[in-house]
């Protein structure tokens, strides 16, 4: 190695301890050449391009060293043309400083000379407010006379030439000042508070002045209504001094925002708000001079009417007649129709604040949703293009008005219960009189309870809707939730009813029209449905998911009244029926065959007093009729109170049977043509169970019992077994036989069924008692 590389090699471990970056971008180009040929010559046949790719960055990087040069030389011509604006701006400010240095002297030199003139400024500013005190003297004497004739012109509502008067005061307290300050500025001081106290003690009684032309002025406006009716003069006046006043207050802003005089002590005065703020007051006393007398109760609406009134003679007096008086930007009407609104808003936040009934309630509803907004109103088309609807907003809030509807959804709800409550009352004691319900047209049984509750939610639900769809929804909302409550107690009054008639059923004065008005009830129940289901087919369809609590359900509560009550006729027919039933199916009835012509009568009067009921409850207790008398027969048979000794006697009780069976026919053959009987007509297992005993051959039973369950699928084996005993020819491996069929047999209930079997319990045999003797064993 070379004395020079070596010397170059010593000198490149301090290069780049001096510069660490430069080695590291060097290392980095080292890299990125090798990447870079490593993938360019990766086959041995890559090696004849070496040149072509040789030349290139030769080419390149004789290009880089060019452009290299060429922004070194730029760099370097802006730094020499820096350092020459330097050297030159050095040169200037030396001959700057030189200046001012010879300018220093110069003023020492002439310091004697301004003690000599501070003589002459002293007698200037003397001579100035000397000038200003003889050029004001007379206006300083004048001052008093002024006020005292301004004073005499605003006492006489002489307004415009009261104002002039008072403008010309003004300007001269300011220009005083005004001269007092400049000269206090040409001595180099302000103004001293002895010179303004002064020309205040001047002036004392301008400031009075302005109170009292402002309180007549004001006076003018707040009986502006009145004055336009009689003479309209003053209030010009004073719309012609509110136009002075903000005209001089631009003025002065002006001034003093471009540096001139200040702002005189009370301005600006904003007369025109003032204005707008004494018509707003004016009007509201105006409001709240309308007769306050009966505004509770009845009164109310006619308040509301008598403020309706006098709202638009108002308004009619501000359109035509000082609506001409003002500019036209002052827009009167507007203004006084938005004055209107705020101040009726308030009076009716206070109004609804108040412990209303119902009827106050649908006055204030009435009026602020429909009259105030209706063409007889504000809507009239003259005043509609007056002001922005929009920007007055509602006269009372939604949340107002949501709190006046539930409010009187409340009074309502409590002048209906009380009512239900005394309707009721007046229902039960009309069961109690000594004489048959009521009838109507059709000849139905009634009383006065479903016309009332009817024509109540009804004319509720009417009233309602004079004021919106939303409190008649949440009014018949109402009266579907007392309905309920009403049928809840109607119900429980039924079932005290019945037990009142239980405890004492043989005293006919009293009773005698018991059944009548448990027919009636029904009756009125039909009525009731009607009239619920007529209510809920009013409501909107959007308004059965807005409320949380459970809905109503007064359809269920009728059909629990209507169950229990027809409960309650079955039990009254029951009773009559049970007299006779004891001897049913006994030797004395097979030989006379004597209780069912008696039961029959009893069918038929119950049967021509449910014709009372209207449908489709006539048909559902003629139906229930015959299932209890079906029931009560067979439970007769059930009893064993006769079992037959020989075939005779077996086909003598099935003959008895088959004509019990067309007796009973004949008294529900009416029903046949005015019901849909069911799929199991009870009369039909007459014929049944009579074909099943009067059978002669006992070994045909096990058919025979097939056929009965697949009719009667809740028949049980002690109803079999009974059946068997009333027979007395059956042996015990028959019996074994039919009963073990019945027991495999034991088919599902099908759907719609109605069991009869299932109501009809088996009384539970009795073995005698006997000693093992040998004829027993």
């Amino acid at each position: 190695m070379s004395a020079g590389d070596q010397k170059n090699g010593g000198d490149k471990p301090k290069e780049a301890a001096v510069w660490p970056e430069v080695e590291r971008a060097e290392c980095l180009a080292r890299g990125a050449a090798l990447k870079w040929a490593s993938g360019v010559f990766c086959r041995p046949e890559h090696l004849e391009r070496l040149s072509q790719y040789k030349k290139r960055e030769s080419q390149r990087t004789a290009s880089i060293h060019t452009r290299l040069k060429s922004m070194v030389q730029s760099y370097l011509e802006g730094v020499g043309w820096g350092l020459e604006q330097l050297r030159e701006a050095r040169d200037e400010l030396r001959e700057v400083s030189l200046t001012l240095k010879e300018a220093g002297l110069e003023s020492d030199g002439n310091a004697d000379c301004l003690a000599s003139l501070e003589k002459l400024r002293e007698v200037s500013v003397d001579h100035r407010q000397l000038f200003a005190a003889v050029s004001n003297l007379p206006r300083l004497y004048a001052i008093r006379g002024m006020v005292l004739e301004t004073e005499r012109l605003v006492e006489s509502r002489r307004l415009l030439e009261a104002h002039a008067r008072l403008m010309d005061l003004e300007r001269w307290q300011d220009d005083i000042l005004w001269q007092l300050h400049g000269a206090a500025g040409t001595a180099g001081s302000s103004l001293s508070s002895e010179d303004t106290e002064l020309v205040a003690k001047y002036f004392s009684g301008v400031g009075q002045l302005v109170d009292a032309l402002g309180k007549e002025l004001w006076a003018v406006v707040s009986s502006s209504l009145a004055l336009a009716r009689q003479n309209p003069t003053p209030f010009v006046s004073a719309v012609r001094i509110v136009e002075r006043e903000e005209a001089l207050d631009r003025a002065l802003l002006a001034e003093r925002g471009g540096g001139g005089r200040p702002l005189p002590a009370g301005r600006p005065r904003c007369w025109k708000a003032c204005f707008f703020q004494v018509l707003e007051e004016a009007v509201s006393a105006r409001l709240r001079s309308v007769s306050y007398l009966h505004t509770r109760g009845p009164g109310l609406a006619g308040h509301l009417s008598a403020l309706q009134h006098a709202v638009m003679a108002d308004l009619a007096t501000v359109r035509h007649l000082l609506e001409h008086c003002v500019p036209p930007h002052y827009q009167l009407t507007a203004a006084y129709l938005r004055a209107s609104h705020r101040c009726l808003h308030t009076h009716l936040a206070q109004v609804s604040s108040w412990d209303l009934e119902s009827g106050e309630i649908f006055a204030v509803l009435n009026w602020v949703l429909h009259i105030y907004n209706s063409p007889d109103m504000m809507g009239h088309p003259e005043l509609v293009t007056e002001s922005d609807r929009s920007e007055l907003g509602p006269l009372i809030s939604a949340e107002g008005v949501e709190q006046l509807q539930s409010k009187y959804v409340q009074s309502v709800r409590k002048s209906v219960s009380e009512w239900m409550h005394k309707a009721l009352q007046v229902e039960l004691q009309d069961w109690q009189r000594d004489q048959e319900p009521d009838t109507d047209h059709e000849g139905f049984y009634q009383t006065s309870l479903p016309t009332i509750i009817t024509q109540m939610l009804e004319e509720n639900a009417r009233v309602a809707l004079m004021i919106g769809e939303s409190l008649r929804d949440q009014t018949i909302q109402m009266g579907l939730y007392e309905v309920e409550n009403l049928l809840n107690r109607f119900r429980e009054a039924l079932v005290e009813f019945g037990k009142e008639h239980r405890r004492d059923p043989t005293n006919n004065n009293k009773n005698k029209f018991y059944l009548h008005y448990l027919l009636a009830s029904i009756s009125n129940c039909i009525i009731l449905k009607k009239s619920t289901e007529s209510l809920q087919q009013q409501q909107s369809s959007r308004f059965a998911g807005m409320f949380s609590r459970t809905p109503p359900n007064p359809l269920a509560a009728l059909d629990r009244a209507v169950r229990r009550a027809c409960r309650l006729v079955m039990d009254q027919l029951l009773l009559e029926l049970q007299p006779f039933l004891p001897s049913l199916l006994t030797r004395p009835w097979l030989v006379q065959g004597d209780p069912v012509p008696k039961l029959c009568s009893v069918l038929e009067s119950h049967l021509d007093l449910y014709g009372r009921v209207r449908p489709p409850c006539r048909q559902r207790l003629q139906e229930e009729a015959q299932w209890l008398m079906v029931v009560e027969y067979v439970r007769a048979l059930m009893q064993k109170k006769m079992v037959c000794r020989s075939s005779e006697e077996r086909r003598q009780l099935a003959q008895q049977m088959i004509l019990d069976d067309q007796l009973l026919r004949e008294v529900f053959h009416s029903l046949e043509s005015e019901v849909s009987l069911p799929d199991v007509n009870p009369l039909a297992l007459l014929p049944v169970l009579a074909d099943f005993i009067r059978l002669k051959d006992p070994g045909m039973l096990t058919l025979e019992v097939s056929g009965l369950v697949a009719k009667y699928p809740d028949i049980s084996e002690e109803h079999v077994s009974v059946l068997l005993d009333v027979r007395g020819d059956v042996s015990r491996d028959i019996r074994w036989a039919v009963l073990d069929l019945l027991e495999q047999s034991a088919p599902p209930l099908p759907v719609g069924y109605r069991p009869i079997f299932t109501d009809i319990l088996v009384p539970p045999s009795t073995l005698a008692f006997c000693l093992p003797t040998a004829k027993c064993a």
